[in-house]
C-alpha cells in the first residue's frame, strides 16, 4: 500500500510539473511599438490600452519627446507597449534624439503598430515608411479618429492603405472614445509569441516618479503658452520627498534663452503660479496623494543642441 501511495505522489507531482510548463508554454508576452506622425493619437491609444495616464496629451506636435513604456498584463500574457514621439524631419540634435527613439522601437518590436489619421497618405520621413513596407514581424495598420468620419469616408481610407500596403493588418479604432480598443488588445495577444514576462505583473510603466512630475509640468507648459517657448522649454525634478499623507516636490523649468524666463514667469509670477496649480492637481491624481510643489526657471543657453544637456536630460544615446 505504501509503494501505491509513493508511486500516485511522484505520478501526480509529474502531473502538475507537466501542468506548470504547459502553462508557461501557453504564456505569450512581446513588445508592441507604436509608431506614427505628431498628433494621430499614439499617446491616447497607449493610455487607454494601459488604463492610467502615463503618456501627456496635448494637441501640439512633439508633445511626445522620450519612448515610454506601458506594461498591460493579465494571467496568460504581458503586452510591453511603448510610445515613440511622432515621426518628423529633425531640424536640431533634440529632434535627431527623438528619432533615434523611433529607430530603437523598429528594431526591437514584436509587433509594430503603425498608427494614422484619416486623410494621412504617408510618413514624414521616407526612411520610416520602408521600414514598415519591409518589417519582418506583424505590422497592425491602425487607423484612429474614426470617430469624425462617415462610414463612406472610413471604406475610402481602408481602401486606400489596402492598396498601399497589402500585407499589413488594418484595424480602425478611436482611442479617445475607446472604441475597438479592447479589440485590438485581443489582437495584438493573439500575436504576440510566448514567452514568460518581462516585468513584475503588477507593473504599470518602466519610468520612475520623477519622470511623471517632469512630463505633467511640461504638459502643462504646451497647453499654455504660444509659439516656439514651450518647445524650449526642459523639466526636472530636483527634489522628490514622499512622506505619509504628502509628497514634497521641486522641480526646475529649464529655458533655452534668457528672454523667455520672464516668458514663463509671467506678470508678478502669474503664469508660472497657473502651470503650478494645474501640475499639483494632476500630480494629486496620478499619486494619489496630496502633493507640494515648487517650481524655479533656469536658463540652459542652447540646451537643445548641445550634447551634455542632452544627455543630462536623457535623450543622448
Amino acid at each position: 500500500m505504501k509503494d501505491v501511495c509513493v508511486k500516485a505522489e511522484i505520478y501526480t507531482k509529474r502531473y502538475t510539473f507537466a501542468l506548470m510548463e504547459e502553462n508557461v508554454k501557453k504564456h505569450r508576452s512581446g513588445f508592441v511599438n507604436i509608431i506614427g506622425n505628431p498628433n494621430v493619437g499614439k499617446s491616447t491609444l497607449m493610455n487607454a490600452l494601459v488604463g492610467q495616464e502615463l503618456s501627456i496629451i496635448t494637441s501640439k506636435a512633439q508633445t511626445t519627446r522620450h519612448r515610454i513604456l506601458g506594461v498591460v498584463s493579465s494571467d496568460d500574457f504581458q503586452v510591453v507597449l511603448s510610445d515613440t514621439p511622432g515621426i518628423i524631419r529633425p531640424a536640431y540634435r533634440l529632434q535627431e534624439n527623438m528619432m533615434e527613439f523611433v529607430k530603437s522601437a523598429f528594431e526591437d518590436a514584436d509587433i509594430l503598430l503603425y498608427m494614422i489619421e484619416p486623410g494621412e497618405k504617408e510618413l514624414k520621413d521616407p526612411t520610416f515608411y520602408h521600414k514598415i513596407e519591409t518589417a519582418t514581424v506583424p505590422v497592425l495598420l491602425v487607423i484612429n479618429k474614426i470617430d469624425t468620419i462617415d462610414q463612406n469616408r472610413l471604406e475610402e481610407v481602408v481602401g486606400y492603405w489596402s492598396e498601399r500596403l497589402p500585407r499589413v493588418e488594418i484595424h480602425a479604432i478611436s482611442a479617445r472614445e475607446k472604441f475597438a480598443v479592447k479589440d485590438l488588445l485581443d489582437r495584438i495577444v493573439e500575436l504576440l509569441p510566448e514567452g514568460p514576462a518581462y516585468y513584475p505583473k503588477d507593473t504599470l510603466t518602466d519610468k520612475p516618479e520623477r519622470f511623471f512630475v517632469n512630463e505633467i509640468i511640461r504638459q502643462k507648459i504646451l497647453l499654455n503658452y504660444t509659439k516656439e517657448v514651450p518647445y524650449s522649454v526642459e523639466v526636472e525634478t530636483e527634489s522628490f520627498q514622499e512622506e505619509d499623507d504628502i509628497i514634497r516636490i521641486r522641480a526646475v523649468i529649464y529655458v533655452e534663452r534668457a528672454s523667455q524666463r520672464p516668458i514663463i514667469i509671467g506678470n508678478k509670477g502669474a503664469a508660472i503660479k497657473k502651470v503650478g496649480i494645474e501640475a499639483r492637481e494632476d500630480m494629486e491624481r496620478f499619486f494619489g496623494k496630496k502633493v507640494f510643489l515648487e517650481t524655479y526657471v533656469k536658463v540652459n543657453d542652447g540646451w537643445r543642441s548641445n550634447r551634455n544637456s542632452l544627455r543630462h536630460f536623457g535623450y543622448e544615446f
